[in-house]
């Protein structure tokens, strides 16, 4: 590994080329002549390289454990991210849990240390501009001791332009510390489809015009914070019925819904300066006939984002390993369309092997021209100025521990979740419940595994918030599909009681978390319920007397929910989305912006 002072003589033609004079965190933008006197530098090999963000395993970038050098020789055809780097000259790194890149704060400081030793160290090395997918709620990849902040549904129900900026602003200034620059968050989408299997609570809500708020909100907070946001996933994915991971979903709005439903927060992001946009593996016939999705289609990248937008910033793919983008072309054909479409940053392609060769080998046949390569190069240079990687690539322990999950920070995550969890129901005031008279609570319920690395289980989480506000409590973790035998140790459990607290999670027609939900019921102990993902479970439930949304399992917006059960705190939020009645949805059983309070 080169020492920090080999690194910086190697790196000091490029530093002293773009010496700002200025901050360049603040957005100060270096002239572009001395950016593309840089591009002009570099090999065909080495553009193309600049090009890609690409997974990798391991917690080290040069000494990873043994079970990650064997994946990454299997999928990479390298042993770390060092050799990755030396190999495919990557322009960008994107941080995975399941990639075991974020064991914990120190350790992903350091990891993002060694990336950029490892490229600034190399013959014209350039800085990694370092990723995740960091929105908070259900998605995140940098867990614990990190502050976890409410995600996107949750901050729509608190409707707080404020509240988005400033978890923005907080979640961007802890990435910064740990070296990740560029966050794959807001997301953009507008969730008016109920059955959406992969955005749902990741979206703000159903209404276009407090989406695009929030989103902007959101915007100015990461960037204020010098972390690039990520408007995602553009045209729009919100009214799906197909995970784009492994299907290739059709969007069959018109023109004219797309530029009223989907369109505004994308307009908002670009107003408010977003410094990337992701697109999206979703075919909208009504935006491009051909076919193609829209991360490789050039009607919809260029004609409209690019051209009827106005947006000149950095296009980044979904990632290619997902099977929307792969159900009509081959992992060869997948990069070189996209960059054809207009897309700028190549996103975890299958196999960097094949991806790479192929743009390399379509510049040299001509279907690609390197010109086109240097308009996406640079604008990937500009970020990263703006972003101060060329004065600023390294971060330390210090600044870690200086920002990094302190205290002011996880008081500011508990505050904002109190006022997003939302009251749906609540007959003959049930809620709150008084340590008096509903002392003796059992608290059972679905216990999906753990997001972002909290403590979970949601129903211990749940108990253990409402003991230590003074309750006698019981958990019993009965799952998101409760066998026959789970209900019938629930309804035991429950006899005697004072409350019951059952968690839901995603309750359909079919699921027996209905079957457990009307045996406690019939126990004749008080049963409230919480939501603790879509809050549309509610309709299913109906003869549920108190019912709470969470928008999350995570453990801040869990133990929220806990505070206004005992009502510590009143329940603020207000629906984002509107809940379509169980069995005749065409009717709205409750609208957006209802949300009850104590006392009223």
């Amino acid at each position: 590994m080169p020492s920090r002072r080999t690194v910086l003589a190697a790196t000091a033609g490029v530093t002293s080329a773009l010496a700002l004079g200025t901050d360049a965190q603040a957005g100060t933008r270096p002239p572009d002549k001395r950016l593309r006197a840089l591009v002009a530098r570099m090999s065909l090999e080495e553009k193309v390289g600049q090009l890609f963000v690409m997974r990798v395993y391991g917690h080290s970038a040069t000494a990873p454990d043994q079970a990650d050098i064997d994946a990454n020789l299997q999928q990479l055809g390298v042993r770390t991210a060092a050799e990755l780097l030396e190999k495919y000259r990557v322009g960008g790194i994107i941080y995975f849990s399941w990639a075991h890149n974020t064991r914990d704060p120190h350790q992903i400081a350091a990891l993002s240390n060694g990336i950029q030793r490892a490229s600034l160290g190399l013959p014209r090395g350039l800085p990694v501009l370092v990723s995740t997918d960091q929105e908070h709620g259900i998605v995140a990849r940098v867990g614990k001791p990190a502050t976890l902040l409410p995600g996107a549904m949750a901050l729509g129900a608190g409707g707080s332009l404020k509240d988005a900026r400033e978890a923005g602003r907080v979640g961007g200034a802890e990435l910064r510390a740990i070296g990740i620059r560029q966050d794959y968050a807001p997301v953009a989408d507008v969730n008016v489809n109920p059955a959406n299997p992969v955005i749902g609570v990741r979206s703000f809500g159903a209404d276009p015009d407090a989406v695009a708020g929030l989103v902007a909100a959101q915007v100015k907070g990461y960037q204020g914070a010098g972390v690039a946001a990520t408007a995602k996933h553009f045209p729009g994915h919100g009214d799906t019925s197909v995970d784009s991971h492994y299907g290739f979903p059709v969007i069959e709005h018109t023109r004219e819904q797309w530029m009223a439903l989907d369109a505004p927060p994308f307009r908002a992001a670009i107003r408010a300066g977003i410094d990337s946009i992701m697109t999206a593996h979703i075919m909208v016939p009504a935006l491009d006939p051909s076919g193609d999705p829209a991360t490789l289609s050039r009607p919809i990248l260029t004609g409209i984002l690019r051209e009827q937008l106005g947006y000149d910033g950095v296009v980044v793919t979904d990632s290619l390993d997902m099977q929307g983008v792969r159900e009509k072309y081959g992992d060869d054909h997948v990069p070189v369309l996209a960059l054809k479409a207009g897309a700028d940053q190549l996103l975890n392609p299958p196999s960097i092997d094949v991806a790479w060769n192929a743009v390399l080998a379509a510049v040299r046949s001509g279907e690609l021209t390197e010109a086109r390569l240097d308009e996406s190069i640079l604008r990937i240079l500009r970020l990263k100025a703006k972003l101060g990687l060329f004065e600023r690539p390294y971060v330390s322990d210090a600044g870690v521990d200086r920002v990094v999950g302190i205290r002011r920070h996880l008081d500011t995550a508990d505050r904002i979740a109190e006022r997003t969890t939302t009251l749906l129901v609540n007959e003959g005031s049930l809620l709150p419940l008084s340590r008096r008279t509903h002392r003796n609570v059992l608290v059972v319920g679905a216990d999906p595994a753990s997001p972002s690395g909290t403590t979970g289980p949601p129903t211990a989480v749940l108990a253990a918030e409402l003991a230590s506000l003074g309750f006698t409590t019981t958990s019993l973790s009965t799952g998101t599909a409760p066998t026959q035998a789970l209900v019938d140790q629930a309804a035991a459990a429950a006899r005697g009681k004072d409350a019951v607290v059952v968690g839901t999670y995603n309750v359909t027609a079919g699921s027996t978390q209905r079957t457990l939900v009307a045996r406690l019921l019939a126990t004749g102990v008080p049963v409230v319920a919480v939501a603790i993902r879509n809050p549309y479970d509610v309709a299913q439930l109906p003869d549920v007397k108190g019912y709470l949304a969470a928008y999350s399992w995570t453990d801040v917006e869990v133990r929220a929910a806990a505070r206004v059960l005992a009502g510590r705190v009143a329940p603020r939020g207000k629906l984002p989305v509107p809940v379509r009645r169980a069995d005749e949805p065409a009717k709205v059983l409750y609208p957006i912006g209802h949300g009850l309070t104590y006392g009223s």
